[in-house]
């Protein structure tokens, strides 16, 4: 039983090293003794380097991370919207997604075995474990809410442990919080990990802002734990809401960041932070790097390939977008009925960087430029997204993609900082936060940041669950901001604004059948949708309503919608069900409320 037991350590620790060869700067070990592998610095940094490559948030997580939500439209929608689900249905508990943790708790319990290590060396290596444990317990929260704590490496003779009652969310928020508060005093603050891949202490305060802001806001806007229907503990909201503030004030007061921000640049600078061959770390905080370009990731190929899931934006954000003057773009009385070119004039210029609008250009595979026009192939509703597409159009063909892409920038910090404040102030945000926070991310496109006075219409009536003045501007912020990020579930869930998932998704306006409109502003018509035949003008194309594939709001005009199965949303999916396997093998685990 011995020799058994050993075996399954060797392996389960193995297995974080199994695929992180382009961190290393040698072969891993063939076999791992702890007695003996763990030796010095160099070693606890090469264990560690493993979970980089392992727990890493994927490319595809980034770029297509919005793809689950109210804000983007594409060709399949996520199958827990649309099909009849269950704890059958469920996945996410076996063996294998466990091992990311027991790999953790292996490295936290062996630390002290390398000698040769500095007591400065072994502390930071344990604040980074302890911020992966974490990160793996956050997603896991997010997804189950309460679960098993474990801290130690689980004996397979452990009985006891093996087959335990899932802990609290309360409890486990409070572990998550512990190792988060370790993690921010602990990890080094070194300048040289700045420019790696390795976690920091930067990392950790704004990830810690993050993930309190989270829990936060889903106590006050959730009367009641999804798992278990029952209330919460009094004032644990305030205190997520506070930490969050605590990790934001000394990521801010360090002057370690700010926003990529010049006046000269400001219809360019807000899309080079997710299409620069290198990381921006004025702003970025946390971000993936290429270590092969032409091996990374196919983000390019993604949004502009016409096999693609066409990931497009939904009116419903474009509306948020403001006018340069600060004015609300959807106060115009017409504002839902402007052609393509007149909505875009004047507006926000991350609307811009965001999405293909009138004059932007592209390069051929020829190396020539030319003037780009919206392709109903690769894009729902008309809004095509490029904030993550190269603009040379040779890396629209497989998988080859040089840009880097945040995880985390001091943008979304200023977000979290505004949001925490305003929800410890009775929903508004002082005037020296705004100053701080919401106005230079406007001004930074090209935005008055002045601070508005009165309710926005619009946004009031889009949201069920805030009602002040600065928790929608908030929410607005986010919305443009964060567009595509991989931000936007997680707010809905927070916010207990679910039922959003299920809206209708809606594009450009079309003024009717038979009309050709002009969408790149050359001045000459390129697209015309028709009932059921195509006319025969060179360089226009014709969408046929008849396809099936399209719909218009008003039947023969109005918004062009796109819908590839109903979606539909309950109270219970606040929280994925435990799955059938996982309780099949130990039903003490408990289902969650309502499944």
């Amino acid at each position: 039983m011995k020799n058994i037991k050993y075996i399954i350590l060797i392996v389960s620790a193995g297995l974080a090293f199994t695929s992180c060869e382009k961190f290393l700067t040698k072969n891993p070990p063939a076999t791992l003794e702890s007695a003996t592998y763990f030796s010095d610095g160099a070693s606890l940094e090469l264990y560690a380097n493993g979970f980089i490559e392992k727990m890493t948030p994927a490319a595809e997580d980034v770029y297509k991370g919005d793809a689950t939500s109210d804000l983007v439209a594409t060709r399949n929608s996520n199958t827990y919207l649309t099909t009849p689900w269950s704890p059958s249905s469920q996945t996410g508990w076996s063996a294998s997604n466990w091992n990311n943790l027991y790999n953790i708790n292996y490295f936290l319990v062996n630390i002290d075995k390398a000698t040769k290590a500095t007591e400065a060396e072994k502390t930071h290596w344990r604040a980074v474990a302890r911020f992966w444990r974490a990160l793996f317990y956050f997603n896991k929260v997010r997804t189950f809410g309460a679960l098993p704590w474990y801290e130690t490496p689980i004996d397979p003779d452990d009985q006891a442990q093996l087959y335990k009652p899932r802990d609290s969310r309360e409890y486990i928020m409070q572990k998550v919080l512990e190792d988060l508060n370790y993690a921010c005093i602990n990890c080094s603050a070194d300048a040289k990990w700045k420019k790696t891949s390795n976690i920091h202490k930067w990392i950790a305060l704004a990830y810690k802002a993050r993930v309190c802001l989270f829990e936060g806001t889903y106590r006050k806007y959730h009367s009641v734990d999804p798992t278990t229907g029952q209330a919460w503990k009094a004032d644990e909201a305030e205190l997520y809401l506070k930490e969050c503030v605590k990790a934001c004030e000394e990521l801010i007061a360090s002057g370690e960041y700010k926003l990529i921000s010049n006046p000269a640049n400001v219809e360019t600078q807000y899309r080079s932070l997710f299409i620069s061959d290198e990381l921006q770390r004025d702003e970025v905080i946390w971000g993936i790097e290429a270590a092969t370009p032409s091996t990374y990731h196919q983000s390019t190929w993604d949004y502009n390939n016409n096999n693609s899931q066409a990931w497009s934006m939904t009116a419903n954000v474009a509306y948020m977008y403001l006018n340069l003057d600060g004015s609300r773009y959807t106060n115009a009385s017409d504002y839902d009925k402007k052609l393509f070119p007149a909505e875009c004039e004047g507006r926000d210029y991350r609307l811009k960087q965001t999405i293909m609008t009138p004059g932007y250009t592209r390069i051929s595979t020829a190396g020539e430029k030319y003037l780009a026009v919206t392709n109903f192939t690769n894009t729902l509703t008309g809004y095509k997204i490029i904030k993550f597409a190269l603009d040379d159009a040779k890396y629209d063909i497989g998988v080859t993609s040089y840009n880097d892409l945040p995880l985390i920038r001091y943008a979304e910090v200023l977000l979290a900082y505004a949001e925490a404040k305003a929800e410890l102030n009775g929903g508004v945000i002082p005037a020296d936060i705004w100053e701080k926070t919401i106005k230079p991310l406007r001004e930074r496109a090209g935005v008055n940041g002045e601070h508005p006075k009165v309710v926005d219409p619009y946004l009031r009536t889009y949201y069920t669950t805030a009602t002040t003045v600065d928790l929608l501007e908030i929410r607005r912020e986010r919305a443009t901001e964060l567009f595509g990020e991989g931000q936007r579930y997680n707010d809905l869930m927070r916010w207990h604004e679910g039922d959003l998932l299920t809206n209708m998704w809606q594009g450009i306006y079309v003024p009717g059948l038979d009309v050709p409109m002009d969408l790149n502003g050359d001045g000459n018509p390129d697209i015309c949708f028709c009932a059921s035949k195509a006319g025969t003008t060179p360089g226009i194309t014709y969408i046929l309503l008849s396809d099936g594939q399209f719909t218009l709001s008003e039947s023969t005009k109005g918004r062009v919608q796109y819908e590839n199965a109903p979606r539909s949303w309950s109270e219970k999916m606040y929280l994925h069900p435990v799955p059938q396997t996982a309780l099949n093998v130990n039903p003490d685990l408990g289902q969650n409320s309502g499944w």
